[in-house]
């Protein structure tokens, strides 16, 4: 007869790799429970959530009280503070709570105060954590890949793996903007940055990652996604599969690609779901779109076609057939009175792309509190085939960055309003709103241009 986490490898789509720690001990003691209370069907354990396909799937997702009494206390901000955002684990502080506000167990307890069935956190303390930018925000150095798993990661699991949290459905999104810097900020690509080659030269964001993905994976009611960027990033064919292999290889490192539920595109984004009036075949005077300057050779102009195109590619190298795709629309929505009611003129390529797109940033290459931006479709289930969810990873009304030095420290400049020389970006404006706070505290002003320019409309 097969063991305990034979079977429970079996019931869960697990596969063999090596663990130890808290998982390890978590993931055996519940495949115990599993095969005496259930005899070897999918439950985390006695009284826990059976695994699901779709964790969205009829399920009550976890409002964030914090964000949620933010909203609330903006003009018209009730309408939407009762949906729910993922809760950002980026610092060893918001594992425990500090200064006043909620930890890791605190968001769980409240979450069963809720009755909620699902969570929403997102990992994000990779060591050198954003490579691409001028300055990095996380508190982890290039190489303290100890530190990491020590550190960060077992605080989580261990609280993650806890019973009374069984019950609840736990997305993690993992270490979101990490693994394709290693494909698009790193030389020869002319955005390279150092940080960016020395983290792809350490590997410690591909170990970090595959690290992460097996200890949660072997916690049963955990389900992982990994971060595929937008459109815009990783459309061209000289990025989407390079990109792809990078998450073949995190994912394999120290686990299986079972360790692997999902992905979720357009995370912290602004790119929109679909664009009515663009199609990649469009041609104006002979001209096709593809080499308009906003889409610029790209294979893909909005979200949902390349999240599963993104899908599609990672099935061909041997992930699930059943892999999940979640999209965030937090800030993706792009209403307001500027927002197109048909197609451009067919004048010139540029022109007709221009004028009919819906997503109004100057380049696609900006990302810093965008102006105009507005709210995107509020979180569903299933809104359209093959997508789990729409989602709200990044707490709308949090800020991307300074728009200026913040009491001595480097800001990003695409963060500047007034800066127009990223190469990204086609050396133009970067479209961000001006007196922005610092990363992550709350920024009225965008957060009520994102009620105002809703779409659909509130």
């Amino acid at each position: 007869m097969p063991g305990p986490l034979s079977r429970y490898r079996r019931a869960t789509g697990g596969s063999p790799r090596r663990r130890s720690g808290p998982a390890l001990l978590a993931a055996l003691a519940l495949a115990v429970g599993l095969c005496a209370a259930t005899g070897g069907r999918s439950e985390a354990a006695a009284g826990g959530a059976a695994r699901v396909d779709n964790p969205y799937a009829g399920a009550q997702v976890y409002v964030n009280p914090e964000w949620s009494a933010k909203a609330a206390a903006e003009p018209g901000g009730e309408a939407v503070s009762g949906r729910p955002t993922a809760v950002w684990l980026d610092s060893r502080a918001s594992i425990d709570g500090a200064d006043g506000t909620m930890g890791l167990r605190d968001h769980l307890d409240a979450a069963l105060e809720q009755d909620a069935d699902l969570v929403q956190l997102v990992l994000h303390s990779i060591p050198g954590r954003d490579c691409d930018r001028l300055m990095s925000f996380g508190e982890l150095a290039p190489g303290d890949i100890d530190g990491y798993r020590a550190k960060f990661l077992e605080p989580i699991t261990t609280v993650l793996a806890e019973p009374a949290y069984a019950g609840l459905r736990i997305v993690t999104v993992v270490e979101p903007s990490s693994l394709q810097l290693l494909v698009t900020h790193t030389a020869p690509r002319a955005v390279s940055t150092p940080l960016c080659d020395e983290m792809r030269a350490n590997g410690n964001y591909v170990s970090g990652v595959s690290h992460a993905l097996a200890e949660l994976g072997a916690l049963p009611n955990v389900y992982s996604y990994l971060d595929i960027g937008h459109h815009a990033e990783l459309g061209w064919e000289d990025t989407l599969s390079p990109v792809a292999e990078v998450l073949l290889e995190a994912a394999t490192l120290e686990g299986t690609v079972a360790d692997v539920h999902g992905i979720v595109a357009n995370v912290a984004d602004y790119s929109v779901l679909h664009e009515p009036h663009i199609d990649i075949d469009d041609t104006v005077r002979g001209v096709g779109v593809h080499q308009s300057r906003w889409i610029d050779w790209n294979d893909y102009v909005d979200e949902v076609p390349y999240a599963l195109a993104f899908r599609d590619e990672l099935v061909r190298l041997g992930f699930d057939e059943g892999l999940g795709v979640l999209v965030d629309t937090s800030r993706n929505g792009w209403g307001g009175p500027g927002r197109p009611a048909g197609p451009g003129p067919l004048t010139t390529v540029d022109e007709y792309v221009d004028g009919g797109r819906l997503d109004r940033r100057l380049s696609p290459a900006n990302w810093c509190n965008q102006e105009n931006s507005g709210l995107g479709e509020r979180p569903a289930a299933a809104p359209e085939p093959g997508i789990d969810a729409y989602v709200w990873v990044k707490p709308p009304g949090e800020s991307d960055g300074a728009s200026g030095s913040n009491g001595g420290w480097e800001y990003d400049r695409m963060c500047d309003p007034l800066y127009n020389g990223h190469p990204g970006s086609g050396h133009r404006p970067t479209g961000a709103l001006p007196d922005a706070p610092a990363y992550q505290e709350w920024f009225p002003e965008h957060f009520r241009q994102l009620l105002a320019n809703a779409w659909p409309p509130l």
